[in-house]
């Protein structure tokens, strides 16, 4: 699957998270990482953070905007839904500054055809795979991917 088909369901999903939320969602992990460096990672997936009232308080509305796209919910716990070949994943964008001392208000705003979304930059994605290579989690699943993007950020 190619970031270029991620990146436009991403934008798809976006546009009705604009609409019906009124929210610009974060574009993270992977797929969020190539659209600031412009560097291939070859994302398996979508991450999007939202905003944590949307997964506490307003599940579901978000869930529900979630299967008029098709999708259906796999993991309440991971909030994580799947429609086709796609795997799109949604976590709070409150936890990046607690997790990696990143200013989630301040991050760039981005314009893709009327769709807007947010996007960290190369220093905040250094702090967030710095911290998470340190955690059990992840460095179990994904140590080496983690280091190797942070040998990447840590040379641009």
């Amino acid at each position: 699957m190619s970031s270029d088909y991620l990146y436009k369901e991403f934008i798809n999903v976006c546009r009705k998270l604009n609409q019906r939320l009124n929210i610009s969602p974060v574009l993270y992990g992977s797929l969020g990482l190539e659209r600031v460096t412009g560097i291939e990672f070859s994302p398996q997936d979508i991450d999007i953070l939202v905003p944590l009232r949307l997964l506490k308080n307003e599940w579901h509305t978000l869930k529900e905007t979630m299967e008029k796209l098709d999708y259906s919910l796999v993991d309440l716990h991971e909030h994580k839904f799947i429609s086709g070949d796609i795997e799109i994943g949604f976590s709070f964008e409150e936890d990046l500054r607690q997790f990696a001392s990143v200013n989630y208000d301040t991050l760039k705003v981005m314009n893709d055809d009327g769709v807007t979304y947010r996007l960290l930059t190369v220093e905040d994605y250094l702090s967030v795979y710095k911290r998470s290579s340190k955690d059990g989690y992840r460095r179990t699943k994904n140590n080496n991917k983690d280091i190797k993007k942070i040998e990447v950020l840590e040379n641009l």
